[in-house]
């Protein structure tokens, strides 16, 4: 905080450490508006799922498994892509992966789902739901690695085993 005379009492803290933060935070703002208009993207297409596939309360959430299960696919192809195919601008993930499948996937929902179906005197749905959704997500995710890895050609998996 600067004294009275305009003077740094912390040395950590002084006008230059002050405008770097300033510079900072404006460097910020771009990232910000990439996830936010990524995120409205992803929930409306959430939403637009969940009508789609809509659950009697107490049966299978088949629209959360869906979901959960088909973004962390799409996770594992945008790893690949970013980080092994395309030289990506900045943006593209904070956009793609933190806005658009951060906000499209739902694992509150499938948290919330799971306590509904335990609760509720069906502990074998929640059970198969919690585990299945779990398994099929890792899975998800392996397969859209080696699914975007197939498709571009990408060598990088085997490049680091011949080392």
């Amino acid at each position: 905080m600067p004294s009275e005379r305009g003077r740094s009492v912390d040395p950590d803290v002084g006008p230059h450490v002050l405008a770097q933060r300033r510079a900072s935070r404006r460097g910020h703002v771009p990232i910000l508006a990439a996830v936010a208009a990524g995120g409205a993207i992803g929930a409306l297409t959430r939403y637009g799922v969940s009508l789609w596939l809509p659950h009697a309360p107490r049966a299978f959430p088949w629209a959360t498994f869906t979901i959960n299960v088909t973004g962390c696919l799409l996770i594992g192809v945008l790893m690949v892509l970013i980080s092994e195919v395309w030289s990506a601008h900045r943006l593209l993930y904070p956009f793609l992966g933190t806005g658009v499948l951060g906000g499209y996937t739902t694992f509150s929902a499938y948290a919330v789902d799971g306590r509904v179906l335990l609760g509720a005197g069906h502990p074998e749905v929640g059970i198969v739901y919690l585990g299945g959704t779990l398994a099929g997500a890792l899975a998800a995710v392996y397969a859209g690695v080696l699914l975007a890895r197939w498709v571009t050609g990408s060598r990088r998996s085997n490049d680091r085993r011949r080392r």
